[in-house]
């Protein structure tokens, strides 16, 4: 006789009671334990059945867009009204990445809410991303970290002081952005703090270079609103992500072009001349003009994520060419080392 003690019923079927609807998931782990040897085939027997939900119930569901995510839930826009929605736990055991703002949702309200202006609701489905933008965790790109999803373009904003342009953060974002499929832009904010004309004629050398490689350009001052009519017609009608390190101007030059939104303005550090962070997480704002722009929190590192070192000079064909000015040799060799 076995000394093992005897396993204790449990329940068989949790495949039917999810799809029955008789299954409660706030109470999944009290439900079903599962053991090492069952968690592969539990794991791919509940994709199934979210697959086989999803053709027959899923798209039937509304389609909403994730215009911010919190710690607890996540804002969701339907039809001009915000949904708070929460994850729903089996979800999260088939999704491979977690929700970020501009994915596409397809999610459920409570119905004994439905009659009151509560509107709270729970994500089943998180549709099939166009792009992504993502960064590593750090520069040894152990775990990723995804942004944005969806968003055509990438703003990416310097200032040529206070705090200092990087041009290598610049580069690790253009590669970003390439890599997710959104298009990169480059703008070099708070002109105005230029020392003198040589300052000037070095960053706009830099610019023209990245001209030269397929990436879009241009000067900006929010506070003397130079070039933000220029600005504005980038920005019309695509959905444009905003990131840059921090202190830079991102929400300045937002409110520049739409005064009326509600975005925190910081001040920069008088001891490091460093920007302090006001964005505190990716939030998606409506342009009257046509459009969003996705505000981020200001970075001042950005770990490259799925870049391999064989194929950097992809994005550096003025470095393979020979043609590339001594900063972006240098600024290629720092990535390189890093992956």
């Amino acid at each position: 006789m076995s000394g093992r003690p005897k396993k204790t019923n449990r329940e068989k079927d949790f495949v039917r009671a999810f799809e029955a609807g008789e299954f409660d998931d706030d109470n999944v782990e009290a439900q079903e334990r599962f053991g090492d040897k069952s968690k592969h085939y539990q794991h791919h027997k509940t994709i199934r059945t979210q697959d086989a939900r999803s053709s027959v119930e899923l798209d039937k569901l509304p389609l909403g867009e994730v215009i911010q995510v919190h710690s607890l839930f996540s804002e969701v826009l339907y039809n001009d009204i915000v949904y708070r929605c929460t994850q729903r736990k089996t979800l999260s055991k088939i999704s491979n990445t977690q929700m970020i703002v501009g994915d596409r949702v397809r999610f459920t309200i409570a119905p004994e809410l439905n009659d009151k202006k509560a509107y709270e609701a729970s994500v089943e489905v998180i549709e099939p991303r166009k792009t992504v933008l993502a960064r590593a965790d750090s520069f040894k790109a152990r775990d990723v970290h995804p942004i944005v999803a969806n968003a055509g373009q990438m703003l990416i904003v310097a200032a040529l002081h206070l705090p200092e342009v990087k041009w290598g953060l610049i580069d690790r974002m253009v590669i970003a952005a390439r890599s997710g499929g959104l298009d990169p832009i480059v703008c070099l904010n708070k002109i105005d703090t230029a020392a003198n004309q040589d300052d000037l004629d070095a960053a706009d050398a830099a610019l023209a270079h990245y001209e030269t490689l397929g990436v879009r350009t241009l000067k900006t001052c929010a506070i003397k609103q130079i070039n933000i009519d220029v600005l504005q017609s980038m920005l019309k009608d695509h959905v444009t992500v905003l990131a840059g390190h921090s202190g830079v101007g991102k929400s300045t030059l937002v409110k520049a072009i739409e005064p009326g939104l509600d975005i925190r303005i910081g001040d920069i550090s008088a001891i490091h001349s460093k920007g302090m962070h006001t964005t505190t997480s990716a939030r998606r704002y409506a342009l009257t003009i046509g459009g969003y722009v996705i505000d981020t929190p200001g970075v001042k590192l950005f770990g490259l994520w799925q870049v391999a070192r064989d194929a950097l000079l992809e994005y550096f064909p003025d470095v393979e060419a020979d043609t590339a000015p001594e900063w972006r040799k240098e600024s290629y060799q720092r990535i390189l080392k890093s992956l």
